[in-house]
C-alpha cells in the first residue's frame, strides 16, 4: 500500500494510472475504519483495478467544537485494517494541505440539505461537500463508494457532482450491522454497555416499521415509535420521517420510502435508516 500525504504528488499518480486505463475507485473517510467502511473497499476492489482510500478528519463539517476533538483517530489501526483489505492507496493529508487559512466555500446544495440532518448540524453539509470537491479534485476516480448509513449525504453529494459535472459514478453501499442490527459507526466507540443496549433502539424502530408500513398508517406508526423513545431514559429522538428515497420529499408512495432516524444516546449521536421497498 502507498501512502500520500501530498495533493498534487496524488494528482499526478492518478492521472499516469489513468493513462494506463487503469480504473480507479475512491472511499473517502474520516478514520475510526470499522466493517462498514471495509466493506465499501471490498466493492470497490471487486469493481476497479485500483481503490484509493482516503482518510481525513474534516473540520469544516463539524458544528460542534467538542465532537471534532473527541472524533477518534486510530490511524495506525487503520492502516493495518487497509493493507488487509487490499487498499492500494491511502491518502493521509494534513489539515493544513486540505485548506488555506483565506479559503471560502459557499456552494449550495438547496432545500435537500436544510432538512434532517442540516436542522441538527447547521453547516454539516456545507463542509461536506466543500472536502468531496476537493478529494474527487485530487483523486479524478471513476467510482466513488459512500455507505446508506449517511443517506442524506449521499444524495447532497449526488447534487454536488451533477451541478459541476463531475464524471464521476456514485456508489451507495448497504448499511453493515452488528449481529444484534446495530448499524456500525465510528462514533459507537463512546458508547458505554448500558448505552449500546439503549441505541439498539433505532434499529428495533426500523424494523418495527419495516414489517408494519403495510398494515398500519404512518401516524400510528409514529405514534408507536414515540412512545417507545419517551419510556426509554438515556435516549433522546431528534427525527424520525418518511420520505422518498429519491428527493428525500415528504413520501407520495410508500413504495419509493426511506425511512431515516436520530437520536442521542448518552451524548453520543447515531443515525440509521432502512427502505422500505
Amino acid at each position: 500500500m502507498e501512502v500520500f500525504t501530498k495533493k498534487i504528488t496524488l494528482y499526478h499518480q492518478v492521472l499516469k494510472l489513468n493513462a494506463e486505463h487503469k480504473s480507479i475507485g475512491l472511499v473517502p473517510t474520516m478514520g475510526a475504519l470499522h466493517a462498514g467502511h471495509l466493506s465499501l473497499i471490498k466493492k470497490s476492489k471487486f469493481e476497479n483495478d485500483v481503490t484509493i482510500v482516503s482518510i481525513f478528519v474534516n473540520p469544516t463539517q463539524f458544528n460542534d467544537a467538542s465532537d471534532l476533538q473527541k472524533y477518534p483517530r486510530p490511524i495506525q489501526t487503520d492502516m493495518a485494517l487497509l493493507k488487509n483489505a487490499g487498499c492500494d492507496i491511502l491518502f493521509l493529508p494534513s489539515e493544513n494541505e486540505m485548506y488555506s487559512p483565506s479559503e471560502k466555500w459557499d456552494y449550495e446544495v438547496g432545500a435537500i440539505a436544510n432538512d434532517l440532518e442540516g436542522v441538527y448540524r447547521p453547516g454539516h453539509f456545507m463542509g461536506v461537500t466543500q472536502i468531496v470537491y476537493k478529494l474527487f479534485t485530487i483523486i479524478p476516480a471513476q467510482k466513488a463508494y459512500f455507505g446508506q448509513k449517511d443517506y442524506q449525504q449521499f444524495l447532497v453529494i449526488k447534487h454536488l457532482v451533477a451541478h459541476f459535472n463531475i464524471p464521476m459514478v456514485l456508489v451507495c453501499c448497504p448499511i453493515v450491522r452488528e449481529a444484534d442490527g446495530l448499524a456500525l459507526s465510528s462514533r459507537n466507540i463512546h458508547l458505554s454497555e448500558p448505552q449500546r443496549k439503549k441505541a439498539l433502539l433505532l434499529h428495533k424502530t426500523l424494523s418495527f416499521i419495516k414489517n408494519n408500513y403495510s398494515k398500519l398508517p404512518i401516524d400510528k406508526l409514529l405514534q408507536k415509535v414515540r412512545t417507545d423513545f419517551e419510556t426509554e431514559d438515556d435516549v433522546q429522538l431528534e427525527y424520525i420521517a418518511f420520505r422518498d428515497k429519491y428527493t428525500l420529499k415528504p413520501i407520495v408512495t410508500i413504495n419509493k420510502a426511506i425511512v431515516l432516524i436520530a437520536a442521542q444516546v448518552g451524548n453520543t449521536r447515531l443515525i440509521d435508516n432502512i427502505m422500505l421497498d
